[in-house]
């Protein structure tokens, strides 16, 4: 059996482990330190990422201000009781079966009927469809060619136009007027003879009727001059 001494070759050995030892250390050392950077880097990512950036919806909003079920409701109508519906609206408010093309029809209708009426003189035709103040006037008319001895019948040579210019209700009246343009030749005889006439003619017909009426027909109730 060989016994090593404490000489020189055992020291040597010593000396050649002690790198060894020391390398080992060094490594769990930046081991370590790596390790405690990517705790840092991780907590600040966190820091960053996980915080919430500006004011967040439901954040600094006031608070809804309950409201009645009455008061939504309340205020469209006082704006109706302060400004009522006129014209036209205000019309077909107070008569809701006012229909302005079926009116208009039937004004175009009493327009002939009523052109025809005077030309032929027929009066009790007339007082079916005027007002008694537009019945004078056209009586007086009528009364004057009687005495001069003439006659008068006419034909519409075109349907005469018809265009509502307004409707309204006031009161208890409801009221429209209507521009007609019209071209008709008028045959007259008289002492002198015979003649004939190509007349074009734009006027206004202001026609009314009660709403409180259970009649619906509408008289007319003015006649003026309009632009052709």
């Amino acid at each position: 059996m060989t016994i090593l001494k404490d000489g020189p070759s055992a020291r040597a050995a010593g000396r050649r482990d002690a790198p060894v030892n020391s390398g080992v250390f060094v490594q769990l050392l930046e081991l370590l330190i790596l390790a405690v950077l990517a705790a840092v880097v991780l907590y600040q990512l966190y820091a960053v990422l996980g915080r919430r950036v500006g004011r967040q919806p439901e954040e600094g909003l006031p608070a809804p201000t309950p409201r009645r079920p009455d008061e939504t409701d309340a205020r469209p109508r006082e704006a109706e009781d302060v400004a009522p519906a006129t014209g036209m609206a205000g019309l077909q408010a107070r008569d809701p079966s006012f229909d302005p093309v079926r009116f208009v029809e039937g004004a175009r209708s009493a327009y002939e009927a009523i052109v025809r009426a005077f030309a032929a003189g027929d009066r009790a035709a007339l007082a079916r469809l005027v007002s008694p103040t537009v019945m004078t006037g056209f009586d007086k008319a009528i009364g004057a060619r009687e005495a001069e001895g003439r006659t008068e019948t006419v034909e519409f040579i075109h349907p005469p136009r018809a265009d509502l210019d307004s409707a309204e209700a006031s009161g208890d009246v409801a009221r429209a007027r209507v521009r007609f343009l019209a071209e008709f030749r008028s045959r007259t005889k008289g002492p002198e003879g015979e003649g004939v006439d190509d007349r074009r003619t734009a006027e206004l017909w202001t026609f009314e009727r009660r709403l409180s009426s259970r009649d619906p027909n509408w008289t007319l109730v003015r006649v003026d001059e309009a632009n052709a």
